[in-house]
């Protein structure tokens, strides 16, 4: 018989987390006198606490990861049956789901043919940085080895990952960085470096072609882009960008990589952000709603060609990618992915978020005509963002602590969203929004109300 004792009272796990847990971007010493957050449960759009509190996230798991919304019990099934049938083996090898996904994720793809698997995003940009160094030994005579990343965009927490990172307060005290990384300008036209320019799209597109003269053409083998900036300020390229840019690549012989980890499937509405744009890359990364966090997995995608450049000369003993990753061998993440896929075919969820996106920047925008706080909001799909300034004459954006405030007071509502972050001082001042794609009419109206109503209590 079994007499083990269960109980509703978790205090022995709060104390556990507080005792030995090191959580993720949050100073640990308030935990000193408070109870660190523990999320319980989750079903649908909703989380619940350690208290039974239920809160409505609009951040899918707060770092934009949960695309088809918690508790879906097929994906669970699929990653058991997996698991049961073959857990593991390196990725020298294949598996039958790693060979079904990648067919799967190529189809939605045009023009992209060959999938490596790891486990981060920031693993996933690593190996395309490894793919561009390689390509300029083998390819270049050691020349295009440098990597063009923009200010304000993220790819990752590794050093290198933080080397092509345009967010100086995620990357301070963290260097000296890997060489060979040269940032160019953001293209935020609401904080213009170009007011004079006619056309906004082309000016912050030319300002890269100015680096690469300055650089040296020779020198510059790919750039690495968000193709909508994630944590940097949910910012939207402004119109004749991406033509420009991708004009610029090919006249010099430079790759393009798009990293797809916040944007990809399904979060903008397309499979992917940058179909949005008719960019046509040469890499594309993706890890987050790939499977919607029921497992862990990148992807990190090219084109037949960069695929060639490693397999030219098979006598040539370091000819090929000389590279692995550990856990990409793992068979539940494709499995995740595959069932992750088929229910946003299958629920229609892209056509959902277009109209769910739709809705939220006609909200937000009608908040901005309420609130003078709201300096501009911008997105795309169900990934939005409201600045919030001190003055909209001058666009000062607001102190810091006043946008944790509002992001303290939606929690105090039950909603949680989220705001920039640890990325660029003086500018951590944009909410952000990414609730699942699963979201409703009324969901869309629950988090505009909670923001408004923080609005009026913080500034009055």
């Amino acid at each position: 018989m079994d007499t083990a004792h269960y109980s509703n009272d978790i205090s022995a796990v709060i104390e556990a987390d507080r005792a030995h847990l090191w959580h993720h971007l949050i100073q640990h010493k308030p935990f000193e006198t408070i109870d660190p957050r523990i999320i319980v449960e989750g079903k649908g759009i909703r989380v619940w606490d350690a208290r039974g509190k239920e809160h409505l996230d609009a951040v899918s798991g707060g770092v934009w990861t949960v695309n088809v919304g918690y508790g879906r019990e097929s994906i669970a099934n699929a990653v058991r049956d997996q698991l049961i049938k073959m857990n593991y083996f390196a990725g020298s090898a294949g598996s039958i789901p790693g060979a079904r996904f990648a067919q799967r994720l190529i189809e939605k793809m045009p023009g992209m043919s060959r999938v490596y698997y790891s486990n981060s995003g920031s693993e996933a940009n690593e190996k395309v940085f490894k793919m561009v160094r390689q390509i300029a030994h083998r390819h270049h005579g050691g020349k295009k080895w440098k990597i063009l990343y923009r200010e304000r965009d993220y790819h990752g927490t590794t050093i290198t990952a933080l080397s092509a990172g345009g967010q100086p307060e995620r990357n301070g005290q963290y260097g000296p960085f890997t060489p060979g990384f040269v940032e160019v300008p953001h293209c935020l036209e609401y904080r213009s470096q170009y007011p004079h320019a006619a056309d906004y799209g082309r000016a912050a597109a030319d300002a890269i072609e100015a680096v690469i003269l300055r650089e040296g053409p020779d020198t510059i083998g790919a750039i690495c882009l968000e193709p909508v900036t994630a944590g940097g300020g949910v910012i939207t390229p402004p119109e004749g960008y991406w033509d420009r840019v991708q004009e610029i690549c090919r006249k010099y012989n430079i790759l393009i990589h798009i990293d797809e980890v916040v944007c990809g499937v399904g979060r903008t509405g397309e499979w992917f952000g940058y179909q949005h744009y008719g960019i046509k890359p040469d890499f594309v990364t993706m890890a987050k709603g790939v499977a919607s966090g029921y497992a862990a997995i990148s992807c990190t995608v090219t084109t037949e060609a960069v695929f060639e450049m490693f397999k030219d000369d098979a006598s040539d003993p370091m000819g090929y990618f000389r590279d692995i990753s550990t856990f990409g061998g793992c068979t539940a993440g494709p499995a995740a992915a595959l069932e992750n896929m088929r229910i946003i075919e299958d629920e229609g969820l892209l056509a959902n978020t277009t109209a769910m996106g739709a809705r939220l920047m006609g909200n937000l925008s009608a908040l901005m005509d309420k609130h003078r706080a709201i300096g501009q909001v911008r997105g795309k799909g169900l990934f939005c963002g409201a600045e919030l300034v001190a003055d909209r004459s001058t666009k000062e954006p607001i102190a810091e602590k006043l946008a944790q405030a509002v992001v303290a007071d939606c929690m105090a509502q039950g909603v949680i969203i989220g705001v920039t972050n640890r990325s660029i001082a003086g500018f951590n001042n944009t909410l952000c929004l990414s609730p699942a794609l699963i979201a409703t009419p009324d969901d869309i109206d629950e988090i505009t109300t909670a923001i408004d109503g923080a609005l009026g209590r913080v500034f009055g």
